[in-house]
């Protein structure tokens, strides 16, 4: 069972989103109706949804919610209110790409539309929203046919954070290829990183791989190098939040120390993500944007303090994980083998 993370309820602008609570997973699994910008706003940033394409999609599908009433104002007054509402969700999380993408997408839609006042706006926001969500369904099945055919029957993989259907508005990016090498016939049986501080690969990988049958064993992050050492890993597929122009892959903490393992033990380090992820503008990862979550995440993760009080906290909540480290990013249009500034610039079109 592939699991729907979120979608757009409602035939117009006046509907609402219904999401998977991401942040109850595994112990409780609700939906959520998020009907405001601020409750999507702060939905990301709580992480109820997370994931760089789920964020592209939640952040057009919060853009409509800030529209009521729109089709009453003139062209200027309208856009205006786009741009502020793009605006405010912009500024919810900082590193994902796909978030300031899709917003980019949204108002350069409603400038589109310009011509037919506020009701054309909003016309055709609506329809660029659903056609944001659709396109990350179908980048997503395609992702899985070309990440499945670097997979071998009977490989053992590592993945780390989570970057599947809960992280996407489809089957997910890294965890793709792994669904469809299985629908394919292929043995394939997963470790999963838990990755802390937030255990999105305890909570939420492992929980996603079980409720779709997949063979996963759930180790702690400092457990990785003990597999690897021991033979236990044929490859590693992880996701990404933002991939510079040069091949250099953001991803979440931890990821980093992940690639130099692989290299360490000759095990393929694939990166699965769409083309939207990709920001061409940065010429390295060093320019990526890295967020910093709160102390607390980490002194008192899930209520539970676990450090000493006013004790100083270090807690990005990503890394960059060097081009040269990188076998293969793996997107909805093909592979890109060893990627380059030149290889990405050519699979980009650039």
């Amino acid at each position: 069972m592939i699991v729907d993370t979120l979608h757009w309820v409602g035939e117009d602008c006046s509907g609402h989103v219904s999401m998977i609570e991401q942040t109850l997973l595994p112990g409780e699994h609700r939906r959520i109706d998020v009907k405001t910008v601020p409750e999507m706003v702060e939905a990301i940033r709580r992480l109820a949804v997370r994931g760089a394409p789920a964020i592209g999609v939640a952040a057009a599908f919060g853009v409509l919610l800030g529209l009521e009433g729109l089709e009453r104002r003139d062209a200027d007054d309208a856009m205006g209110v786009v741009r502020e509402t793009a605006a405010t969700l912009a500024r919810s999380r900082p590193t994902a790409v796909n978030l300031f993408w899709a917003l980019d997408r949204m108002v350069a839609r409603g400038e589109a539309e310009r011509a037919g006042g506020g009701a054309a706006i909003m016309a055709g926001l609506y329809q660029e929203a659903r056609t944001i969500h659709r396109e990350d369904q179908e980048a997503c099945s395609a992702m899985g046919d070309n990440g499945a055919a670097l997979i071998e029957d009977g490989w053992t993989i590592l993945t780390h954070c989570n970057a599947g259907a809960l992280a996407t508005a489809g089957m997910g990016t890294a965890l793709a290829p792994i669904y469809r090498a299985v629908e394919n016939g292929k043995r394939v049986s997963v470790y999963a990183d838990e990755t802390r501080p937030l255990l999105q690969g305890a909570r939420l990988t492992s929980w996603e791989l079980m409720q779709a049958g997949i063979d996963v064993t759930l180790i702690t992050d400092n457990t990785a190098a003990r597999v690897f050492s021991e033979g236990r890993i044929d490859a590693v597929i992880v996701g990404s939040d933002r991939i510079a122009g040069n091949g250099d892959v953001c991803n979440k903490i931890g990821t980093y120390g992940v690639a130099i393992l692989a290299r360490e033990h000759g095990v393929p380090f694939f990166v699965v993500a769409p083309r939207s992820t990709f920001d061409a503008s940065l010429a390295s990862g060093a320019e990526i944007p890295i967020e910093e979550r709160a102390a607390e995440e980490v002194t008192c993760g899930f209520g539970q303090r676990t450090a000493p009080e006013g004790v100083q906290v270090y807690s990005p909540a990503f890394d960059v994980t060097p081009a040269r480290l990188v076998t293969a990013i793996v997107t909805e249009a093909g592979v890109i083998a060893e990627p380059t500034s030149d290889s990405v610039g050519t699979h980009l079109g650039l």
